[in-house]
């Protein structure tokens, strides 16, 4: 996939690498960080183009006598592939063979930390390719899974929560036969749960929400002889997300929170001790927060999600209706 750059700034500043009285080593770090810093926050896709040309360009320059420099080019050129929104599986493709020429060349290098990373994401791209049926989960999370021998939970906290937050939704995305649905259900919580031990709310607030919520999703739909017990602990962590999650700062992450508690309170009964009273209060809180949410991912333009939203808001109002007139 060869890229033409058709951005003038970039251009520019590919001239004055080229007229520099820099060495090779030097140049390509340059278009290295060009492209990273393209990537980092794209304004569209064709900044994204624009650096995988940059990219391609460190890969040329550093084909003879620079592996390491190369192998930092093919990972970030992966990333920016496997960013690129597009459909059907080519770009993604593209990505996994990237990311694996790359693992080829830092293993000679022994760059664990780099090694690890671009396993990292190198799972991310085999899971995006399962429903093409061009990888398998068990593949994505063997990656993951090489990634956490370097990203340990005491060295690497943030790394160690995302992995075994990927690892965990890999497990929900399998296809199991039906008396082991449980069992992968209970491997996803077990994740969730030792990521929560890698991080706190001060220090790692973003992947604490994500975890948190993500945990209780898992919960809530966790088979078991105990699904009050499990809701109310599904419950709590929905509650911990929200202390980071707000409609201010993060409307869309707090309005998919919001909506995953209004699905659980939607079964919960006010007295989990006499279920036999009902949820009316609780189907109260469900309706207000299911509106909430949906006014959020209209104001974002979500569709689908206020689509979905708007369903369930329909069918706890006419639940509630239901129990006014009994």
């Amino acid at each position: 996939m060869l890229q033409t750059i058709s951005d003038t700034s970039v251009k520019a500043a590919l001239n004055a690498i080229e007229s520099e009285s820099a060495n090779v080593l030097e140049k390509i770090q340059m278009l290295i960080d060009m492209a990273t810093g393209l990537q980092q926050k794209p304004k569209d896709a064709k900044q994204l183009h624009d650096a995988i040309s940059l990219y391609q360009q460190a890969i040329e320059l550093s084909s003879e006598g620079y592996p390491l420099m190369q192998a930092r080019a093919l990972a970030g050129m992966a990333t920016a592939l496997r960013t690129i929104p597009a459909e059907g599986p080519d770009l993604l493709l593209e990505a996994k063979e990237a990311y694996e020429t790359s693992l080829e060349i830092l293993r000679e290098q022994t760059a664990p930390e780099e090694l690890a990373e671009v396993e990292m994401n190198l799972g991310l791209v085999l899971q995006a390719l399962v429903p093409y049926n061009l990888a398998t989960m068990q593949q994505a999370v063997q990656a993951s899974q090489r990634a956490l021998l370097t990203f340990t939970a005491d060295k690497y906290p943030q790394e160690y929560a995302i992995l075994q937050n990927n690892i965990a939704i890999a497990y929900l995305s399998m296809s199991l036969a039906p008396e082991r649905e449980g069992m992968r259900q209970a491997m996803a919580v077990q994740s969730f749960e030792s990521a929560l031990k890698a991080v706190n709310l001060i220090e790692h607030p973003k992947e604490y929400a994500m975890l948190q919520n993500n945990l209780a999703n898992a919960l809530q739909y966790l088979p078991s002889l105990h699904p009050v017990e499990n809701n109310l602990r599904a419950l709590s962590a929905y509650n911990e997300a929200l202390k980071v999650r707000t409609a201010k700062d993060t409307p869309l992450e707090y309005a998919t929170t919001i909506s995953n508690k209004a699905n659980l309170l939607y079964n919960l009964p006010d007295n989990p001790k006499h279920p036999e009273a009902g949820n009316y209060q609780n189907l109260l809180e469900a309706k207000n927060l299911y509106a909430e949410a949906q006014e959020i991912f209209c104001q974002y333009s979500e569709v689908d999600r206020a689509n979905v939203v708007s369903e369930a808001l329909s069918a706890v109002e006419a639940e509630l209706l239901l129990s006014e007139t009994n």
